[in-house]
């Protein structure tokens, strides 16, 4: 079984944000994942935790068992001020994580098919 982390912002948590339309997202890629064979953990951070807290827990996740790939979510990379975190999250992957593929999305429900290209390339390496 290929091992997949999907880190993204959990959308309940985002001020003023309609969550409706990413928690679609995120179902269709974890039937996605399920549909390719691929067992797929989701790491959602809550905005509210930016001070530190999302680092521990997202150290804590890495840690907790060997992934094949870990996906960086668009949220997490595009968002405004969103930089800092973006740059954390890639060195705790990298650190904790260094024989894992990584991928990005560019949305919730694309994130299998990146992977599957992740994995193609660490493949070919």
């Amino acid at each position: 079984m290929t091992d997949v982390l999907v880190i993204g912002f959990d959308p309940h948590t985002i001020p003023g944000y309609d969550p409706a339309p990413v928690a679609a997202a995120i179902e269709q890629g974890s039937r996605q994942f399920a549909e390719l064979g691929l067992a797929e953990d989701l790491f959602l951070v809550d905005f509210d935790e930016l001070d530190g807290r999302a680092q521990a827990k997202l150290a804590e996740k890495l840690t907790s068992k060997q992934y094949d790939c870990v996906v960086v979510g668009g949220g997490i990379r595009k968002g405004p001020g969103l930089l800092e975190l973006f740059q954390l999250v890639v060195n705790e992957v990298h650190w904790r994580q260094p024989e894992a593929a990584i991928a990005f999305n560019d949305s919730a429900g694309d994130s299998p098919d990146w992977v599957l290209k992740a994995l193609e390339q660490r493949r070919n390496r």
